[in-house]
């Protein structure tokens, strides 16, 4: 059979924009924190739950992962973390979807050694190679990492969906809980914030190419410190800032060891052009429901702007370590973070007696 001439050849349609898929991406995408702690206050600790004593760290203070005791030298972390498209590229979003899951168990002390894929795609809207592309990421960040990917799960979605269960291993003496800070202490913090500014801005088609740029470097570079944190005797508390905001997970930090967070708010580093955009309104609606959750525990100066409010709650996908660390340790922790090539981490505060969180 011959066509004619002035017949046109079918083509392939267009692969749809991957963030125009979900409902919200990235980190956003995570129940807010008021709401979470509705869930889980009826269905957690239920009475006769007996958890066993090699629970090292479990659900009680929000902390990164789980930790399990396996025998005097290794105790087994366990994390899992998934969400829809933060980014239209399928390559950069598997790559930022594993850094983040990974990321966990570096926030706990551990060394990753394991991952297992989560995926769910719409198998007639995306395109093979699209989906081909996502995974491809996740094994990249993994193989940077160090591990493999053994196995996983695979759905046919509505929104696509990609993410890790990670593993990691830990020497019980080294684990750093979120709970373990300790009066005077420095806070560290590894990555500047801004991500969630920048996805909106990308949503809305107002970023730029320096500022895509900018964003993927961030969100694709693993925490490999924490494994060198985790040796650090004067280092008392990490986490790793996420969908909460450094504001939401600064107050996990904070009320696991029952003191309040004061943080110096013109030394919190921030993305270039990011409180620029927050001016212009490029929020993400996961900031506000972030706030509306633990903005009453947040104690912020008069005349503090909608931009810096707004960065305080913004949700960080992939975001840096928060490290809490005795005064005499904090060189030593940013010259760690440097080694690593996190040239923008920087003490932003400290923890003092009381509770909550108080914004200088």
């Amino acid at each position: 059979m011959t066509t004619p001439d002035n017949a046109t050849m079918p083509t392939k349609p267009l692969a749809p924009r991957l963030t125009s898929l979900s409902h919200g991406g990235g980190c956003g995408c995570k129940i807010a924190p008021g709401v979470l702690s509705e869930i889980l206050k009826n269905s957690s600790n239920l009475p006769g739950l007996n958890l066993p004593p090699e629970l090292l760290v479990g659900i009680e203070t929000a902390d990164d992962a789980a930790v399990y005791l396996l025998n005097d030298e290794q105790a087994l972390i366990a994390t899992t973390d998934f969400f829809m498209p933060i980014v239209d590229d399928p390559y950069d979003f598997g790559r930022i979807a594993a850094t983040n899951a990974i990321s966990d168990v570096y926030a706990m002390g551990g060394t990753p050694i394991m991952a297992l894929g989560i995926v769910g795609m719409p198998i007639n809207v995306l395109p093979l190679e699209t989906i081909g592309a996502i995974l491809r990421g996740g094994q990249d960040v993994c193989r940077d990492a160090g591990i493999p990917i053994a196995g996983g799960h695979t759905i046919d979605s509505v929104e696509p969906i990609y993410g890790l269960v990670v593993m990691g291993l830990v020497h019980p003496s080294r684990v750093k809980k979120n709970s373990g800070a300790r009066e005077g202490d420095v806070l560290i913090l590894g990555k500047p914030l801004g991500v969630g500014i920048l996805s909106a801005a990308l949503k809305k088609e107002a970023l730029s190419a320096e500022g895509y740029a900018q964003m993927i470097a961030v969100t694709t570079q693993l925490n490999k410190p924490g494994i060198e944190l985790a040796r650090m005797d004067a280092v008392h508390a990490l986490t790793d800032i996420t969908g909460f905001g450094l504001a939401g997970h600064g107050l996990e930090l904070a009320r696991g060891a029952q003191l309040k967070m004061q943080l110096q708010l013109d030394q919190i580093p921030l993305l270039p052009g990011v409180l620029e955009l927050a001016t212009q309104g490029m929020v993400t609606g996961a900031s506000g429901r972030n706030w509306a959750s633990y903005g009453a525990d947040v104690s912020v100066p008069a005349g503090i702007s909608p931009a810096h409010k707004a960065l305080l709650s913004d949700p960080q996908t992939s975001g840096g370590l928060l490290v809490s660390c005795s005064p005499e340790a904090a060189d030593e922790v940013l010259a760690c973070f440097r080694r690593h090539g996190f040239h923008d981490a920087r003490a932003v505060g400290r923890m003092v007696e009381g509770h909550g969180m108080e914004v200088l």
